[in-house]
């Protein structure tokens, strides 16, 4: 058996005996278990790939057919990537030996329910609500253009 069947059968076993008690903290906490593991991981691979400063992109995805599977996917990139949602970017910087966290951008629906209930956010969730709302206003595009070398008047390649 697969590794992806596993997971397939494992998240059907769950749905099949969901219960109220598995919280979207649990699942956070779960998600986020080897998550260190991995940024550096993916660094150290960049490393070998990379002479200069280089970024770290995670892009959370969740499964189309298992509603209660997320994932998270590490890539290295040379660029620094344009903002979009389900996305954590980092750079890292050789010669300091330092991963620089940029920003966070999360779901499409969580952004609109932050934009929408700004006054409601609780304090822990205060800096993702700057992250979101810096994304819908351009800021974060302009910081990528910035890192990127280009001109903020440069347009977007879709």
């Amino acid at each position: 058996m697969e590794k992806r069947d596993k997971v397939g059968k494992i998240a059907t076993d769950l749905l099949a005996k969901a219960d109220d008690k598995h919280t979207v903290i649990d699942q956070m906490e779960e998600n986020l278990t080897d998550y260190d593991k991995n940024i550096w991981l993916c660094v150290e691979d960049a490393k070998k790939k990379y002479p200069n400063n280089f970024y770290i992109v995670v892009e959370t995805k969740k499964e189309r057919l298992l509603e209660n599977v997320i994932r998270n996917f590490f890539f290295s990139r040379f660029s620094c990537p344009t903002p979009t949602w389900d996305q954590t970017v980092y750079k890292y910087h050789r010669k300091r030996d330092f991963l620089e966290f940029l920003w966070v951008v999360p779901s499409k629906d969580t952004c609109k329910y932050l934009t929408f209930n700004q006054m409601d956010v609780v304090e822990s969730e205060r800096e993702l609500l700057k992250f979101v709302l810096s994304y819908n206003d351009g800021t974060l595009l302009k910081v990528a253009k910035k890192l990127n070398g280009e001109a903020d008047t440069s347009p977007l390649i879709v």
